[in-house]
């Protein structure tokens, strides 16, 4: 390992303690000052696992064992996968090393009632005087997009909003090394420009830019070196001209930029809309406004509130909302981050209620409905999927409740169609919390697949997919829509929406044109 590197690692193995095979091998890393690198694989290429140990957020011997070296700011570490091996100091390790995690929200202290305040929780505990500290809050939100919401509670923003937190409170800490898990998830449109100017800022003013990725996204092609990962090992490692002009190099499992494009494309506007004109519409949103409920300040004011019972700001989320989707018809959604998209989504099943207007499901208005009976016809997919994950294995998780629904043959029928329709025939017994990002997703949309709702609603559902399990999500919609069953999407993957939906609508200041 080169001495000039700020961080770097040699990895013969490392395996977690209750895995057979180990998930990185012959792996190695060197990170200069004021360099680019990006680490691309698939669903399960180990890369998630190298970030984490190139960050300190995995600790070898804690959390598994490693036979090789870390380096840090020339301090070298050997380890031989046995109890004498030296430990990591993850507090040391983060002052020096910046990570933003593929769930940004893990990243965030969740102590904090603002955004200002969680930008500047790392300053407060590194002794920071408050003066400098208040520039550098206003100055990293206003290169994020977040300068308006510095007084907003964390628990108020999109996904994407959370994301941009996330990259923020990591980047106002100034770390010599800041290592970024699949950043560009969840952005809108404006979004992987700004990274990418915040990128070129770190990287100019000499921090080491480590992305993790499954997708060649445009941003990427501006630095030094890809390393390519596949089954734990280095597949491929190069510039980036010199990987796309031999693409064969790269492992399948990777999204290429035009891979969202390979799809057949679906009639749109009023065609797609005549295909079931003559049928009972599926959905019909009438007029639906929602605010959320107002607090009685801000700031340091909200503190005692923002943790209760509607106590967060007062936000006008949907206005005038009108939405009619018939059997067999797909709808994508898209917007900027702090849209409303997921607010939207939310209305379909009942988990929140229009401040006026109404939902309509199967022609029935669902206003004081028990969620779980409004469950039944309109199946959501959240945003993150382990937000409803939470069985010991995967075939229990899409089993739950169908047994008392349809009776134990057809449950384990649906159990079993699901579970191929999504790809994880083979992780049937897995724990869902042992599935990489992409298979949570996957199994959470088998979850929704196996109940053949007459409604499906999908929160980002591309997040977290490589190319293998893209090709499993828009097989299973282009199914169930087949099937008769009626699809709203909010994504921000706007290219592969072309491909799928028969609409694509704008949400954008509360307001929905052309619904």
């Amino acid at each position: 390992m080169k001495t000039s590197s700020v961080l770097a690692a040699s990895m013969r193995s490392f395996a977690f303690h209750d895995d057979d095979a180990p998930v990185l091998r012959g792996v190695d890393v060197s990170l200069a000052p004021g360099t680019y690198t990006a680490i691309l694989g698939g669903s399960g290429s180990g890369k998630s696992t190298l970030g984490r140990l190139l960050a300190g957020w995995l600790s070898p011997g804690a959390a598994g064992s490693l036979a090789g070296q870390l380096e840090l700011a020339g301090t070298r570490l050997h380890f031989n996968g046995t109890a004498h091996d030296p430990r990591i100091d993850p507090a040391r390790w983060g002052e020096r090393v910046g990570f933003v995690p593929q769930d940004a929200s893990t990243a965030l202290s969740t102590v904090r009632a603002t955004v200002a305040e969680e930008l500047a929780f790392g300053l407060e505990n590194a002794g920071v005087d408050r003066a400098a500290m208040r520039e550098a809050v206003e100055r990293t939100a206003g290169v994020l997009g977040l300068a308006g919401l510095l007084e907003c509670h964390p628990g108020t923003l999109s996904g994407g909003q959370l994301r941009r937190l996330a990259i923020g409170c990591a980047v106002i800490l100034e770390p010599a090394v800041l290592v970024l898990d699949e950043p560009f998830a969840s952005l809108d449109t404006t979004g992987p420009g700004e990274l990418a100017l915040l990128l070129r800022k770190l990287v100019a003013g000499g921090t080491a830019v480590v992305v993790l990725s499954q997708a060649i996204d445009e941003v990427l092609l501006e630095a030094d070196r890809w390393i390519a990962l596949d089954a734990g090992t280095v597949a491929a490692s190069g510039a980036p001209a010199e990987l796309m002009a031999a693409p064969e190099r790269l492992p399948a499992g990777i999204r290429r930029p035009v891979e969202s494009r390979n799809f057949t494309v679906r009639a749109s506007g009023a065609a797609a809309r005549q295909v079931g004109a003559a049928a009972a519409p599926v959905l019909e949103l009438r007029a639906v406004h929602f605010s959320y409920p107002a607090t009685a300040g801000s700031g340091r004011k909200a503190r005692a509130t923002s943790n209760k019972a509607g106590g967060y700001h007062h936000n006008t989320v949907l206005q005038g909302i009108d939405l009619v989707l018939q059997p067999g018809e797909i709808v994508a959604v898209t917007g900027p981050n702090g849209a409303g998209k997921s607010t939207l989504l939310r209305h379909l099943n009942g988990l929140l209620q229009p401040t006026s207007g109404s939902v309509l499901v199967n022609g029935k208005d669902i206003a004081g409905l028990p969620v779980g009976e409004v469950a039944a016809s309109v199946g959501l997919l959240f945003q993150n999927p382990r937000d409803q994950l939470f069985e010991r294995t995967a075939a229990r998780e899409i089993r739950f409740g169908l047994d008392q629904r349809f009776g134990a043959a057809v449950a384990a029928d649906r159990t079993a169609d699901a579970l191929a329709a999504v790809g994880l025939s083979g992780a049937a017994q897995d724990h869902p919390a042992e599935l990489p990002a992409s298979g949570q997703r996957l199994l959470a949309l088998a979850t929704v697949l196996a109940r053949r709702p007459s409604l499906i609603a999908l929160d980002e559902p591309t997040v977290a997919l490589d190319g293998d399990g893209l090709a499993v999500l828009d097989n299973a919609v282009r199914s169930a829509a087949a099937a008769g069953a009626a699809v709203v999407l909010v994504t921000h993957d706007v290219p592969y929406a072309h491909t799928l939906a028969g609409r694509l609508l704008a949400l954008d200041g509360g307001r929905l044109p052309g619904g």
